[in-house]
């Protein structure tokens, strides 16, 4: 819950009542203006009508790290809550930060550098996965953005990306398009993928399960399994908590994923458990 006018105000999780503005947009006496952010780079504040929110990013700035730090703030203290808000306030910084959809790239060009350099939260856990990686072919199952089916690309691999979020997998064809990186990018539900059995060397659902109820993510790893010609490589967050923001909707442990092993054919698959940064589980083809 959040105060204003000695009034306290629900989070709002409707997007039609969220505002979000650039200060390169707005006038100067209403610049950054209610609470802020640790950064500086973010303000926001009630009203009967919803909550405004006005940033000053850049795209010398915008990356994945930063603004999900950042807006997951706006969600700690009460000013929006829910997924499709968080969504919503990330994608609408990224559209008016630049003109003509230059902050979409800049965000791409960032967070893959970030990404690469190790200094993103995430950066390990995108580098074990490339290291899990064997054969020429990949598939990413619930690609999201892209970043690792676009690093799996530059290692001249044949790569397949697949999300059920059809925003995100037009947006992530176009940066493949930009960045020359070739990947076939497709709708697609992780409980029925669209590929012929075995017919990608390695097929990974990168923090993608917890996304999932139980009897969901057992399709998904069939799925995976049947497409997969050598590898499905699996990873998860541990959260005491699952975030809801993130859309997650399970808490798990390495127990789940002992499990999860067992939703693979044992006659066929051998699993591999271990922790890293969350829990990871490797099938491989016996």
């Amino acid at each position: 819950m959040a105060m204003t006018s000695g009034h306290v105000m629900s989070a709002v999780s409707d997007p039609s009542s969220i505002s979000v503005t650039s200060d390169r947009s707005t006038s100067a006496s209403s610049r950054l203006t209610g609470q802020r952010s640790e950064s500086g780079r973010l303000a926001w504040r009630h009203d009967a009508d919803g909550v405004h929110i006005t940033h000053g990013y850049t795209s010398a700035d915008v990356c994945d790290s930063l603004l999900v730090e950042e807006v997951g703030r706006l969600v700690e203290v009460g000013a929006i809550a829910g997924q499709v808000a968080f969504e919503a306030v990330m994608t609408a910084i990224l559209d008016t930060c630049a003109e003509n959809g230059a902050g979409w790239d800049a965000f791409y060009d960032n967070s893959l550098a970030e990404l690469r350099s190790g200094r993103s939260p995430f950066s390990p856990v995108h580098h074990r996965a490339l290291q899990c990686l064997s054969g020429t072919s990949i598939l990413e199952v619930g690609s999201c953005f892209g970043f690792l089916a676009l690093q799996a690309a530059e290692d001249a691999s044949t790569v397949h990306a697949c999300d059920i979020s059809a925003g995100s997998v037009e947006l992530l064809r176009r940066q493949s398009r930009r960045c020359g990186t070739p990947i076939d990018c497709r709708w697609a539900d992780a409980r029925d993928l669209p590929y012929p059995d075995g017919s990608i060397d390695t097929v990974t659902l990168i923090h993608l399960l917890e996304h999932l109820d139980g009897s969901d993510v057992r399709l998904a790893v069939e799925e995976a399994t049947r497409v997969a010609r050598t590898s499905v490589v699996i990873a998860v967050p541990f959260e005491e908590v699952p975030n809801e923001h993130y859309g997650h909707r399970q808490s798990l442990t390495l127990s789940d994923l002992a499990e999860w092993g067992t939703f693979a054919d044992t006659r066929q698959w051998s699993a591999e458990i271990s922790e890293h940064h969350g829990g990871w589980l490797q099938l491989s083809r016996r």
